[in-house]
C-alpha cells in the first residue's frame, strides 16, 4: 500500500470578508468568500475548490479509462456545475452535475459509442473525490458523445 501526503498552507488575516490566501504544490492563490455568499469574491473559494477536485478527478480518470481501454477519441471537454443551498444560514453543497464531451474519431463505430458511454458512467464511481464525498454531495453525469 502507498500512502501519499498533500500539503496547504492558508493564511487569513481578518474578519469573515476578509481576503486570505493558500498554498498547496503549483496552486497559490487568494481566497475569499463569494460574492454569491455576500462576500469580497476575491481570488477562489471552497465552493469552487471542491466544485474543482471534482471535475478534475473526474476528467482525469475518464481519460485514464479511455487510454487503458484503447478507445480513440478527437477531443474531451467538459462543464461541471457545483449546487449549493443556503437554508436558514445552514449552508449545504448539493449537487455536483458533470457535463463531458466526448468527440469520437470520425471511424468510431456503435461499440465505440456504447463503450464511451460506459466508460463515462464508470469514471464517476471511480473518481477518488467522487468517492469521498459520496453519501454527503450528489453527483450527477450529463454525458455527451460525438463522432468528430
Amino acid at each position: 500500500m502507498a500512502l501519499h501526503s498533500f500539503h496547504l498552507k492558508a493564511s487569513w488575516p481578518g474578519l469573515r470578508n476578509d481576503v486570505g490566501e493558500m498554498e498547496t504544490g503549483n496552486l497559490k492563490t487568494k481566497i475569499s468568500i463569494p460574492h454569491e455568499m455576500d462576500g469580497p469574491g476575491v481570488g477562489t473559494n471552497p465552493d469552487e475548490m471542491l466544485l474543482g477536485a471534482a471535475a478534475t478527478c473526474y476528467i482525469i480518470t475518464l481519460a485514464a479509462m479511455m487510454e487503458r481501454s484503447k478507445l480513440q477519441k478527437e477531443n474531451l471537454t467538459m462543464e461541471s456545475e457545483g449546487i449549493v443551498d443556503v437554508t436558514k444560514g445552514v449552508i449545504t453543497y448539493k449537487k455536483i452535475i458533470h457535463r463531458p464531451v466526448i468527440a469520437l474519431k470520425s471511424d468510431a463505430t456503435e461499440a465505440d459509442k456504447q463503450l464511451a458511454k460506459k466508460l463515462a458512467e464508470k469514471a464517476e464511481t471511480s473518481c477518488m473525490i467522487t468517492r469521498a464525498i459520496q453519501g454527503n454531495v450528489m453527483v450527477e453525469l450529463e454525458a455527451s458523445i460525438t463522432k468528430a
